[in-house]
């Protein structure tokens, strides 16, 4: 499929278990993809696989944490390409504990990654967008977020908030042809997911046992999953919440 042919895309975290899958997957379906990572090195490792693989990539560092490095890496983007078409919020982090638990930055820095740098890239790239006569924003949240799981809340409000903004920027840019859906993933096999494994003492095969279809997902499930929603086939799904977890409840 070349369903992503002469159309350029941002993916933030790119660098990470999904982010590095969805970049693969939308420049292997022909996209020009902007790996962008706070990890320069992990970003342009992850471009160099792609071009490797024949596809066509470009890392840039950002720090979305702060507002001016979102408007400054959309503006880099548009300079070099001269459009925007896809933007894949996928970077986030999960400061884990209960609220005694957590430190203020703990939870300040949970909201700047997870939900305020959405607010700056999508204030960033719409212009463009409305200007180009639509386009596609996909936003990962999280089942964590529509179902809380214990001891997590600064991640689970968050995401929570990513799927109220997905529909809030949905409802509102619709009449401009934006398309705005997030996937909301449950165990994902990603590094983030093993760490937090290692830590509770529970191996993968454990994780494996709770999810009804059997295993836990795979990085490259929620690239498809992204692929198909910044997709031109999936032209009426606006303000859409997409759990993609193998029918497994929140524990």
């Amino acid at each position: 499929m070349n369903r992503f042919e002469n159309k350029v895309a941002i993916v933030t975290g790119g660098a990470g278990g999904i982010g590095a899958a969805i970049a693969s997957r939308l420049a292997g379906e022909g996209a020009t993809v902007v790996v962008s990572d706070v990890n320069l090195d992990a970003a342009q490792a992850v471009a160099q696989a792609i071009a490797d693989a024949g596809g066509q990539a470009l890392a840039m560092a950002a720090d979305i944490a702060a507002g001016e490095a979102c408007h400054g890496l959309v503006q880099a983007v548009a300079s070099e390409f001269g459009r925007i078409d896809v933007l894949v919020n996928n970077a986030g982090i999960n400061r884990r504990g209960n609220l005694l638990a957590l430190t203020e930055d703990d939870w300040h820095s949970s909201f700047a990654v997870n939900l305020d740098a959405m607010f700056h890239l999508c204030r960033a790239v719409l212009p463009g967008m409305i200007a180009a006569g639509g386009g596609a924003i996909v936003n990962t949240a999280s089942q964590w977020g529509l179902y809380p799981a214990p001891g997590h809340i600064a991640y689970n409000v968050t995401k929570a908030a990513v799927a109220s903004f997905t529909q809030n920027l949905a409802r509102d840019y619709a009449p401009q042809k934006i398309r705005v859906n997030a996937v909301c993933p449950g165990e994902i096999h990603t590094p983030m997911l093993e760490a937090g494994v290692l830590r509770s003492g529970r191996t993968i095969a454990d994780l494996d046992r709770m999810v009804p279809f059997g295993r836990i997902g795979k990085p490259e499930e929620v690239a498809a999953l992204v692929a198909f929603l910044a997709s031109d086939e999936a032209a009426f799904m606006c303000g859409s919440l997409v759990e993609i977890t193998g029918a497994q409840a929140v524990a």
